[in-house]
């Protein structure tokens, strides 16, 4: 999948905080610190991890599908349960039997892949998507953290329970983070894949972090840039023309920033190829529970 370089795309934007986040760390040891900190860099800015990001655009992702295509592991897997994945430690064991061509192995395993995981990545298949570790924009911040009390109830007395009370360390609205993200050798489809569930950050729909029944971790995701390069031949989209990635290399290694094509002028077409493969899915799983 990564043997041969076909395309790249790299998306940039900011982040920004609607209501207070908070994306915890492990409880403060400071005599005179939070009871539940936020999660910080070193140098004790607020920190969004990337896995954080990616973990709720993915769980998005995955509740759409199911709802398209069903709860098939083969379709959409369920990562928090080994028994629901698209192949279980059985099945890859059946397979490593049946394929002793490394080549056809990976043809059969990838085939088997649920649709997320092409994109997402699962512990056979490496992602395609990479988030970086979403950090303040250090212009924009002050130290501005604010602490929240919260508190046990007491079932029968419906007041605060004895010894419950805590608080808690929140970053306020308003926050920006700087975003940067990257697709490698991904199908037009993976790419509309992923501007459905980057749509749904632009248009505060994910929340981040804890608290969310409180109020907490509303965000919006403002995309400023999306570089694309793409190396497949027009004529057979399977292999890479030469001339354009021998272009592309020369740019990388010279002072000049590598010419790259607008993304976001692509991606009406890269959800077109998503909605496609989506219908030619639900009807080959239709045309299996009829047989």
């Amino acid at each position: 999948m990564f043997d041969t370089f076909k395309n790249r795309l790299e998306i940039e934007g900011k982040l920004t905080t609607v209501t207070a986040l908070r994306i915890g760390a492990a409880r403060s040891t400071e005599p005179i610190g939070s009871d539940l900190p936020v999660v910080k860099d070193v140098l004790g800015q607020p920190l969004i991890p990337g896995s954080s990001f990616k973990g709720a655009l993915r769980s998005r992702l995955e509740s759409f599908l199911r709802g398209i295509l069903g709860s098939n592991p083969r379709l959409v897997a369920n990562p928090a349960v080994n028994e629901e994945w698209c192949i279980t430690a059985e099945a890859m064991k059946e397979l490593k039997e049946k394929h002793t061509n490394d080549a056809q192995l990976t043809a059969a395993i990838l085939e088997k892949t649920d649709l997320i995981s092409h994109l997402f990545g699962s512990p056979w298949v490496a992602s395609k998507f990479q988030v970086r570790d979403l950090t303040v924009l250090p212009e924009n911040w002050f130290g501005q953290y604010q602490e929240r009390d919260g508190v046990a109830i007491d079932r029968d007395t419906e007041t605060a329970a004895d010894g419950k009370l805590y608080d808690f360390q929140v970053v306020p609205g308003g926050t920006p983070f700087l975003f940067k993200a990257v697709v490698e050798n991904a199908e037009d489809w993976e790419l509309g894949l992923l501007m459905v569930g980057l749509h749904q950050f632009e248009t505060e729909q994910i929340p981040l972090g804890g608290g969310r029944s409180r109020g907490l971790g509303v965000v919006k995701l403002e995309i400023e840039k999306m570089n694309w390069f793409d190396a497949r031949n027009e004529e057979d989209p399977t292999k890479t023309d030469p001339q354009k990635l021998i272009g592309y290399l020369q740019q990388l290694v010279s002072e000049k920033t590598p010419t790259f094509d607008d993304g976001k002028e692509l991606k009406d077409d890269w959800v077109k190829a998503l909605i496609n493969h989506l219908k030619q899915k639900v009807s080959t799983t239709v045309e299996v529970e009829i047989q």
